[in-house]
């Protein structure tokens, strides 16, 4: 039986959980609701994170244009997806929401500005 620890990042509450995991079932103990166990039990099968970075910004008051993913990438990904964000270059004007990388890495999840840029 292993039993690995964890603070939950689904709301603000932060619960402390502990997730048990013996003969490939898992419990989670420490929820406040059952979106904290889903966490809890999705973090040790499968980590993913939802990506917030930065590219490069051309044409626009500032030098980088900050970006998310529109989804969870899985954890083994994130530091190619990180290499191909780092080097992207857009120019201004740019508006909140617009794709900015699409389908990265055959995700299906796009990267998205997450502000609204005007040219000079």
């Amino acid at each position: 039986m292993n039993i690995i620890e964890k603070q939950c990042k689904v709301c603000p509450i932060g619960c402390s959980l502990k997730i048990i995991k013996d003969n490939n079932k898992y419990s989670v103990e420490g929820n406040r609701c059952n979106r904290g166990q889903e966490y809890g039990i999705n973090e040790i099968k499968e980590p993913s994170r939802v990506l917030t970075s930065r590219v490069l910004l051309k044409n626009g008051p500032m030098s980088r244009l900050p970006v998310k993913t529109t989804d969870i990438i899985p954890e083994n990904l994130v530091e190619k997806c990180m290499e191909i964000i780092k080097v992207t270059e857009v120019s201004a004007p740019v508006e909140k929401g617009d794709i900015i990388i699409e389908n990265i890495l055959d995700t299906g999840v796009n990267v998205i500005a997450a502000r609204r840029v005007n040219s000079l």
